[in-house]
This record gives structure tokens, C-alpha cells and sequence, in this order.
């Protein structure tokens, strides 16, 4: 299923409802549901705002509906959203982080052996 109608559907909307909010008519709006019709960014934009998830969920390239409500139980997917929301200097600092954490693991390890 089309996740712009999957989105609707758990917000117990209309076509009708969507179409007001993002200024469009309800048409158009089955035609995003459908695939058949791509929505332009100022769109996609406040169709984000509407259910209130990530572009990136809307256009199924992410799993994570809103990065601000990162799910830590799948440590892979929460690492990756988490990393891409921060700036570049953030992102270097959470990279020696890890890289010093799995030294230290590593290090463990070995004493153990």
C-alpha cells in the first residue's frame, strides 16, 4: 500500500481531508495514493506536516516515520537516522565515539583470550 494512503488511513482521514490541507483536490490526491502522480516538495512538505513524518517515510526511503521519535530498538536504523540529523562537526564527534568504544571492546576481548 501506498504509504501517503497507509498514513491517511491511521489518521482516520478523507481523501477530502488531505486534499484541503495540502491544497489540492481530492483527484489529485488519489493519484499520490495510486502512484500515479508524484507530489512536487512543497507538497510532500505538508503532507509531512500532516502526519507528521519524515519526507524520507513518505517517499519509502526510510523505515523511521519521524526521526524525532527514533524506535532504539532496532540500533541500526536509530544510529543511521540519529547520524543523518546531525551537523558535520556532531557527526565526526559521534564517529570517534564509536571508533573509541570498539577499540576499548576490542581490547576486552582480548584479555579475555
Amino acid at each position: 500500500m501506498n504509504r501517503i494512503k497507509q498514513l491517511r488511513l491511521e489518521k482516520h482521514l478523507l481523501q477530502s481531508d488531505v486534499a484541503k490541507y495540502i491544497g489540492k483536490s481530492e483527484r489529485i490526491v488519489g493519484f499520490y495514493e495510486k502512484g500515479e502522480r508524484d507530489p512536487n516538495t512543497d507538497t510532500l512538505l505538508k503532507l509531512s506536516e500532516l502526519f507528521d513524518v519524515s519526507v524520507d517515510y513518505i517517499l519509502g526511503k526510510s523505515d523511521v516515520k519521524n526521526s524525532k521519535t527514533i524506535n532504539l530498538d532496532n540500533i541500526d536504523i536509530a544510529f543511521a537516522s540519529g547520524l543523518k540529523g546531525l551537523n558535520k562537526e556532531n557527526q565526526e564527534t559521534l564517529k570517534n565515539i564509536m571508533e573509541g568504544l570498539l577499540a576499548e571492546q576490542e581490547l576486552e576481548d582480548d584479555k579475555k583470550d
